[in-house]
């Protein structure tokens, strides 16, 4: 199977990169916007001319890992570097006879949710609170009109938090208290999941959570073990400590029932 990795010279991408060149059923290439000192790892804007597309000839499965990776993402960003890049690959993917995308989706699309007790599953309704999270429901979407409409198969990972630093441990240096610390997603559960989508059988379109399993979190898992047979290995409870519960309850009555008191309070205003 030859799996091409967007992205690859980044946090994750270079990870996954590395995991599935060792296994000998994958043929690996990879596009990354930065040059990468690797032979199969080739350089390319994805939002640019699409003087790259021949890098997709030969490809079965595309695992879609570029794009502006921020929360913080500013609209300009986001509308370049992730919705039009993604929607200019799912055309050259049809185009090029490649047979699934595995997107590399986000939390950011319930991110309406982080202070309600919603359990966030297949049929949780997307609520996102910024460019980031709306340009990722953008390709959610968009990939499953190609899905529909031109027998593209595209699987959307909702990746948990994977950090950068701290050798990806959970903790109480996360962000977003408790929030954060339940996404937490470990190496091993990311690169196992992934690996799950890449070889999922008769699967159109999908919309799956991807994250450890955390003691208690709100993400349910049953969609993503039903449809591609991914069950993680890892997990962490939160540790709320005194000032990440004041910090939390501060933030959910800045952003959350403040707001919601003067929606009810002055519904013209």
């Amino acid at each position: 199977m030859h799996v091409l990795i967007t992205g690859a010279g980044g946090h994750l991408g270079r990870k996954l990169f590395d995991f599935l060149e060792g296994d000998p059923q994958f043929d690996v290439s990879g596009i990354d916007i930065r040059p990468v000192v690797h032979p199969h790892i080739y350089t390319a804007d994805l939002s640019g001319s699409a003087d790259w597309a021949d890098l997709l000839d030969g490809v079965d499965v595309i695992i879609h890992l570029a794009g502006d990776r921020e929360p913080t993402a500013s609209w300009a960003s986001s509308i370049q570097n992730n919705m039009d890049a993604t929607l200019t690959l799912y055309h050259h993917a049809v185009n090029k006879g490649v047979k699934r995308v595995v997107l590399a989706s986000s939390n950011w699309i319930h991110g309406d949710k982080r202070f309600t007790t919603d359990r966030l599953d297949a049929d949780a309704p997307a609520g996102p609170v910024n460019a980031y999270g709306m340009s990722k429901l953008f390709c959610e979407r968009t990939g499953a009109y190609f899905a529909e409409h031109h027998d593209l198969s595209v699987i959307c990972m909702r990746i948990g938090w994977t950090q950068w630093t701290h050798d990806n441990q959970p903790g109480v240096h996360m962000a977003m208290g408790r929030w954060g610390q339940e996404m937490w997603l470990s190496d091993r559960d990311f690169l196992d999941g992934m690996k799950a989508a890449l070889l999922a059988k008769n699967v159109k379109f999908a919309a799956l959570n991807l994250m450890s399993d955390n003691l208690n979190m709100r993400w349910d898992m049953s969609q993503t073990i039903k449809v591609i047979g991914f069950t993680p290995r890892d997990g962490s409870p939160a540790n709320m400590n005194l000032r990440l519960r004041m910090q939390t309850r501060l933030k959910k009555f800045l952003t959350f029932s403040l707001p919601r008191y003067f929606e009810k309070r002055f519904p013209t205003w």
